[in-house]
């Protein structure tokens, strides 16, 4: 097994699923589930809210970048943020330990889940709308993805049952 296939990272929109299809596949799989956001708050002893309220979305990107780039975990299923695939290194290092996997959502399901966005916590540069956010980061998802899920019309459930089928050919990991 290469140090890529002891690990899986979702990618993906704000609602894609990423922590909640997260937990069931590292349960399925036997992995244990890492939620960056949560790794952030506790390295920086601060809620992400009061890390951009204090440096800005810029600072908190560099934050972001530089605590991904250091995730030292195996057999372990990521959830970064989904602003993760802005940091270079970041992304370098979670597809150099993981397989990479995007949860593509249609603009449409994203506005549909997300609701209040600032209920929901996405940041959002002054003067740009969900939409200009979806398209400035689709590419980027998809330039990093080595296995792109489409979740049009599947459930929470279906998503992880799929991922987990992949997963395992790829892992060798029947019957765990």
């Amino acid at each position: 097994m290469t140090p890529k296939d002891s690990n899986i990272t979702l990618i993906g929109m704000p609602s894609s699923g990423k922590s909640t299809a997260g937990v069931l596949l590292a349960k399925r799989l036997g992995f244990s589930f890492v939620d960056v956001d949560i790794v952030i708050q506790e390295r920086e002893k601060r809620l992400l809210k009061e890390i951009i309220a204090q440096e800005g979305l810029d600072g908190f990107l560099e934050v972001e970048n530089r605590v991904n780039a250091s995730l030292d975990v195996d057999h372990s299923v990521i959830a970064p943020g989904g602003s993760v695939i802005y940091g270079k290194e970041a992304m370098e290092h979670l597809s150099r330990i993981s397989t990479v996997v995007y949860l593509k959502l249609s603009y449409e399901e994203v506005e549909r889940r997300l609701g209040n966005l600032v209920d929901r916590g996405v940041a959002l540069k002054d003067g740009m709308t969900l939409r200009d956010l979806y398209d400035e980061r689709v590419p980027y998802y998809e330039k990093y993805a080595d296995i792109t899920v489409d979740e049009t019309g599947q459930t929470v459930g279906d998503t992880v049952d799929y991922l987990r089928g992949v997963m395992e050919r790829r892992l060798g990991l029947y019957g765990r």
